[in-house]
């Protein structure tokens, strides 16, 4: 496997975004092209068209909902135990200190990083961009969806 930093962290679900949605917005395309094309026949090809937009965002949105919702609390979790492990402090103290985005960034640092970054974090009040990019020794996830 590649090793994992800033510019290749982001993951891509084949299925959907290479197959699915290209072909959702050809269909898309096509309906609208015929939208205008036809203008006896507007009805049916608005009615398609919002069929369509529909199918696109609720399909997006289904997908995420329900993986990105229990992954997030699975990641809170693992940042907390190892922060907990590497320093002996309980990570939740700090947490209202920080938005999910901060932490979620944190879970990249090394052991040797994290606990220096975590203050940082809070002190200089750093994005998750900021935090991601200060990470020297990137620890991978190959498994977020």
């Amino acid at each position: 496997m590649t090793k994992q930093n800033f510019r290749n962290h982001i993951r891509y679900y084949p299925a959907h975004h290479f197959i699915f949605y290209p072909l959702l917005l050809i269909a898309l395309g096509f309906s609208v092209s015929a939208y205008r094309h036809h203008p006896e026949q507007n009805n049916i090809w608005t009615a398609i068209i919002v069929i369509f937009i529909f199918i696109g965002w609720s399909s997006f949105m289904m997908r995420q909902h329900y993986a990105l919702g229990n992954q997030n609390r699975i990641v809170r979790l693992e940042l907390r135990f190892r922060y907990f492990v590497l320093t002996g402090k309980r990570l939740e103290l700090l947490e209202p200190s920080l938005s999910f985005a901060q932490l979620a960034a944190l879970r990249f640092a090394s052991d040797e990083e994290l606990s220096a970054l975590v203050d940082r974090t809070i002190k200089e009040k750093l994005s998750a961009i900021e935090i991601k990019k200060s990470i020297v020794h990137w620890l991978p996830d190959h498994m977020r969806v």
